[in-house]
């Protein structure tokens, strides 16, 4: 499997949540022999006293024991926000260890989640094209292979180099414009069944604060891929809006069965997945159905 990768998790004010990340992190076999950088982002100006205090039940959690082999903790005085916080972690680990795990608070791993993680990143390290590996699959009926690529990237639970990082283009404007020059959209959109330029746009005005659309965007139009398990080894918890693709009360959408098995990995040709992106497209669709009929039932109920 070679060096294991350093992992980075993200942390501000959910300590519940913090707890439930780290305990299933520290689960993994590999998690005793892995060095494990963690971001405490700071308080913002309007902060209340019940913020201030999850800010620092969040922090005393992290702080309460060696979750992994070596530990270091960031904490910011004040608050940066998600987007400015993970680009500024993630291009300072690659470059001091040249590859990184990436995880959030409202993150629960599979034990297999670490096997995963570094053997694909050993697996793929030289594939220019492979732009990072995904921890996380949707619920799909589909049976599919042990792993696949899908094109673009992804941010529940993933890992990429610091060469691939390389490519990521912070001016979310650019990259929507050029979608459009090219004729992107509708692929962009998984054949517009999820509004991905709608959350770019967003992300432009100012609306979210979205690293991972930028990051999705600018490995697409490079049409590099990510690698993704057949079972999923990520569970995220983040039902109360936080989420950079999930709203409050749709979180029903993206729940999973933690994979109880590893991951049979080897090596595949380093191309989207015809099935699995049709699988996503059709999962994407019957999103956007189930959606309309929640909205359709709610104006009944006006």
């Amino acid at each position: 499997m070679g060096t294991l990768a350093p992992i980075i998790l993200m942390a501000y004010k959910r300590p519940e949540m913090t707890k439930r990340a780290l305990e299933s992190l520290a689960a993994n076999p590999e998690a005793a022999e892995s060095e494990l950088y963690v971001f405490a982002d700071g308080p913002k100006e309007s902060s209340t006293d019940a913020d201030l205090a999850a800010i620092a039940a969040t922090r005393s959690i992290i702080r309460s024991r060696d979750w992994c082999g070596t530990v270091h903790i960031t904490e910011k005085v004040q608050n940066e926000g998600l987007a400015v916080s993970v680009i500024a972690a993630v291009t300072a680990v690659l470059a001091k260890h040249g590859r990184a795990i990436i995880l959030e608070d409202d993150l629960v791993l599979s034990p297999y989640f670490l096997q995963y993680m570094n053997g694909a990143l050993e697996l793929y390290k030289d594939e220019e094209q492979v732009a990072s590996i995904h921890g996380y699959v949707y619920p799909l009926p589909e049976q599919l292979p042990p792993t696949f690529f899908i094109r673009g990237a992804d941010c529940w639970g993933w890992a990429t180099w610091d060469r691939a990082w390389k490519q990521f283009e912070p001016d979310g404007k650019k990259l929507y414009d050029t979608l459009r020059l090219k004729g992107e959209g509708r692929a962009f959109n998984f054949d517009n069944n999820y509004d991905y330029m709608k959350m770019l746009r967003k992300q432009i005005s100012g609306e979210n604060d979205s690293w991972a659309i930028r990051w999705y965007a600018a490995t697409f139009l490079k049409n590099m891929v990510t690698l993704y398990p057949a079972k999923s080894l990520v569970q995220n918890i983040g039902a109360d809006g936080s989420g950079t693709h999930m709203n409050a009360g749709d979180a029903a959408d993206f729940d999973v069965t933690l994979a109880a098995a590893p991951v049979l990995l080897k090596k595949i040709p380093v191309a989207p997945s015809e099935v699995a992106t049709a699988a996503f497209v059709s999962y994407f669709g019957s999103i956007k159905s189930s959606l309309f009929g929640k909205i359709i039932k709610a104006i009944r109920k006006k």
